[in-house]
């Protein structure tokens, strides 16, 4: 089934709602408390998902609902909103408006439709399957890397790899001319603006990456997994995204030494 545009007016809808659940918290006392995990979580991250899944629940009942905080929704539709309230807690508990909220729609497995909204900055990277990516009503676009030598890499944190991921990331870093810590999915909204032109990281979820995929392809891009297959909801959680589609193989050989 093809993205409609009422759900692409629904996926904004959604992004209003978690935004205004969001800002009141954003440098203001927000009820840190620690997951079972080990991450943390806040009262907006549960406010955030808690109003975009009674938006889904009164206009799409017969969808499915796969959100960060919540357990999941059964439908029956084949298609799935995929939640990530707060994507970079650690950055919003630290008054640093580089977090997002992610919203995707996907079906049987596959991201058809993507947003990553940073509701202080008022900032929304829209991207739909065979659009073109959005930014605020406008086309996004990523840049040409003519070289992986001239390439500004990003990662969240070197911390979340695994020792021989570590081991293939640093063989990546070494191969690009700067790379930048921190930053979550901000990492990619950026790249798909053409201010960043790769991404990786492991360990991620669905919620992580579904979003990311529409706005980064929408916009010229391209994401993967390590191996170079396509995300779907059966993916490990290993992501890259390049802003330039032609340095992918370069990215997949610089991380295939793990272990080496």
């Amino acid at each position: 089934m093809a993205v409609s545009q009422t759900d692409v007016e629904l996926a904004h809808r959604l992004a209003e709602a978690a935004g205004t659940a969001i800002r009141p918290y954003f440098r203001a006392e927000h009820g840190l408390e620690t997951k079972s995990d080990a991450s943390p979580v806040t009262l907006a991250d549960r406010a955030a998902e808690e109003a975009m899944r009674r938006l889904i629940v009164a206009e799409r009942p017969m969808d499915a609902i796969q959100g960060e905080e919540f357990a999941p929704r059964e439908g029956s539709s084949g298609r799935c909103w995929v939640l990530d309230p707060i994507d970079g807690t650690r950055a919003f508990i630290a008054g640093r408006p580089i977090f997002g909220t992610l919203i995707a729609l996907v079906e049987d497995g596959w991201p058809l439709l993507g947003v990553i909204d940073q509701p202080v900055l008022g900032e929304r990277w829209i991207g739909v399957a065979g659009r073109d990516t959005l930014f605020n009503g406008r086309p996004a676009r990523t840049r040409l890397c003519r070289e992986l030598g001239q390439a500004l890499l990003a990662t969240t944190s070197p911390a979340l790899f695994s020792d021989d991921e570590l081991h293939a990331f640093e063989h990546l870093d070494a191969a690009v001319r700067s790379t930048v810590l921190g930053g979550d999915c901000y990492n990619y909204a950026c790249l798909a603006s053409g201010h960043l032109d790769v991404v990786a990281e492991s360990g991620l979820k669905l919620h992580d990456f579904a979003a990311l995929v529409p706005v980064v392809e929408g916009a010229g891009g391209r994401m993967c997994d390590w191996q170079g297959d396509p995300l779907h909801a059966g993916s490990t959680g290993e992501v890259i995204a390049v802003g330039d589609p032609a340095r992918v193989d370069d990215v997949l050989e610089a991380l295939a030494c793990r272990g080496h």
